[in-house]
């Protein structure tokens, strides 16, 4: 069997811990026989021979700009069977004017009420999809609970209830549950996201860790 290879690109936001994210994954990633390759500029997607050779996108890119000629070039790669698999606003708070870019991740970052609260629960809802097959629930602490705007086409591994009137509750219903782990189809390519990875701490939680790591080797061309 050929080595797997994988791109991590990372930028954007510091707050979200892009450089130690990449780091991290990069680490698991290689652990499970990947050759990783980690880039600090979007112009990677542009070479298109390169792209061709990739079978795994991490996107950690939060709040950027994508060129025309880069979404071009990841679109393509994408559309034509690389995989992409991310996490919280390094894959669905990335390029907030490119509508496409969200139609292909399946979401969109709008809010995190309360912005970073006290603890919230995971809840599998697909038991048995090999991403989240033998993992259960799980809490996050001193993090940020996103709420998003979905497209409506994703299959759903795992969501979360908005349980703590946290923010300003007049913007949305206490007991709302969301979609928070999510995978679609994009051509050929298979899209796999969770929203929690606020920072790298995060993934101190071994399932959240665990089901990211998998949605990535899922993912995979």
């Amino acid at each position: 069997m050929s080595t797997k290879k994988a791109i991590i690109v990372q930028g954007g936001w510091d707050g979200h811990t892009p450089v130690e994210s990449a780091a991290l994954f990069e680490k698991q990633l290689k652990a499970k026989g990947y050759e990783v390759t980690v880039y600090d500029s979007m112009d990677v997607y542009t070479d298109d021979e390169l792209m061709a050779t990739v079978d795994l996108i991490v996107p950690i890119w939060t709040m950027g700009e994508i060129s025309a000629d880069q979404w071009k070039g990841l679109d393509k790669a994408v559309a034509n069977g690389t995989g992409i698999a991310g996490f919280h606003g390094g894959i669905i708070d990335s390029f907030r004017q490119n509508t496409e870019y969200q139609w292909m991740t399946g979401g969109q970052w709008v809010a995190h009420p309360g912005n970073c609260i006290p603890e919230y629960d995971v809840n599998i809802t697909e038991p048995d999809h090999p991403i989240t097959k033998g993992i259960s629930d799980f809490t996050l602490t001193n993090t940020e609970q996103y709420y998003i705007h979905v497209d409506p086409a994703i299959r759903v591994l795992a969501t979360t209830t908005l349980e703590a009137a946290a923010g300003d509750i007049t913007r949305y219903e206490v007991g709302v549950t969301l979609p928070y782990a999510w995978i679609k189809q994009w051509g050929k390519g298979k899209v796999f996201v969770a929203c929690w990875g606020h920072t790298f701490k995060d993934f101190d939680v071994p399932q959240a860790l665990e089901i990211t790591l998998r949605g990535m080797i899922w993912a995979t061309r």
